[in-house]
């Protein structure tokens, strides 16, 4: 029943933060993995969810979910949530710099007792962000990602390295 309600109020959630948000589609393409992902009110305050998959030519595929709340400081846009595989904790900072610009970073991070099967996950990423028009932005950045798993079996590095990436934006 509990899990039945928190996929209730998770649903619902996503729900508001669509009706009300942006919706963008976002790929970045690196050396070694590709990261696809969708989010709703990810640049506007207020909540924001989001959705990713990265997947590394050597060590497999991750997916995660994420929640946020985006709050407005001064140029900044901060953001505080849980996303990722595990129950990742952290947030991110975006700022706009000129006016077709914007600087962004975030980092997520989840310990051993909030990561079922792993030692901890991490994540986290830095760039600049073109937007010439609010459709379509293109970024630059570097992006980490990495799994120290458990009980002898191998850590996985999905993402280690700078990437190019876009986003069309509705």
């Amino acid at each position: 029943m509990k899990k039945l309600l928190l996929a209730g109020a998770a649903a619902s959630l996503m729900m508001v933060a669509a009706s009300a948000s942006a919706i963008s589609v976002n790929g970045e393409i690196g050396e070694h993995y590709t990261n696809l992902g969708v989010g709703f009110g990810t640049t506007t305050p207020g909540i924001a969810l989001s959705g990713d998959w990265t997947h590394n030519d050597d060590d497999g595929d991750v997916a995660g979910l994420g929640l946020g709340y985006n709050i407005p400081l001064g140029p900044f846009m901060a953001t505080v949530g849980g996303k990722g595989y595990a129950a990742a904790v952290g947030g991110g900072l975006q700022l706009p710099v000129g006016g077709l610009f914007s600087l962004y970073g975030s980092y997520y991070y989840s310990p051993d007792s909030l990561s079922s099967g792993i030692s901890n996950y991490k994540e986290g990423d830095a760039g600049i962000r073109l937007t010439a028009i609010p459709l379509v932005t293109v970024s630059v950045g570097y992006r980490y990602l990495a799994l120290d798993n458990k009980d002898g079996k191998r850590d996985n590095i999905l993402a280690d390295g700078a990437y190019l990436g876009g986003a069309v934006n509705f």
